[in-house]
């Protein structure tokens, strides 16, 4: 099959679960691009999710045309972006067209319900996931606590919290680096 196709097919089937957003794509994208594509590691679709985070827009868009940027250039990331993007377009399309007219019916309440519950649930499987090859240490460990208490207290901004997480990634492994390098030198 044609590589652009691929893409724009695999993101496509990502794409169609666009209830709860990006975060609620993270397992999906995970299965498909990590265990089923072998398009990237779990710790390049790490990195990826958390340039996502920092860059404007949807986090499964911007991983899509990143993961489609790696494997085929700019055209890659046009068909895997598309393709993210095409179920999303057509499934607003019809809810925007008939959800006025069903909204108030108790089902349709119930089943978002439900709906919502489920992405909870799709969300803390991708944090187990991605913890598993995120918090490789203490400092990392120490890192994702201080980033969740400060989340859940202060509600700051993603992108803040990721760039801060960013230059102390940096700082710690510098930092590391360093005391290896004495340890090293001494007899």
């Amino acid at each position: 099959m044609n590589i652009y196709l691929n893409l724009f097919l695999t993101f496509a089937k990502v794409g169609v679960c666009t209830f709860g957003g990006g975060y609620a794509m993270l397992p999906i994208l995970q299965r498909e691009i990590v265990e089923t594509r072998h398009w990237a590691t779990d710790e390049e679709l790490s990195d990826y999710f958390a340039i996502g985070q920092c860059t404007p827009g949807i986090i499964a868009v911007n991983t899509a045309t990143f993961v489609g940027a790696k494997l085929k250039g700019p055209g890659g990331g046009i068909a895997a972006t598309l393709g993210v993007v095409f179920p999303s377009i057509v499934i607003i399309t019809i809810i925007a067209a008939t959800l006025s007219n069903f909204q108030s019916y108790p089902v349709v309440e119930h089943a978002f319900n439900g709906i919502r519950a489920c992405v909870c649930i799709l969300i803390i499987n991708a944090v187990i996931k991605l913890s598993k090859s995120s918090i490789v240490d203490i400092p990392t460990a120490i890192l994702f606590v201080t980033v969740f208490l400060i989340s859940a207290i202060l509600g700051l901004s993603p992108a803040i919290l990721v760039i801060i997480c960013g230059i102390l990634g940096l700082v710690i492994k510098r930092t590391h680096k360093k005391a290896s390098a004495e340890t090293k030198d001494k007899p």
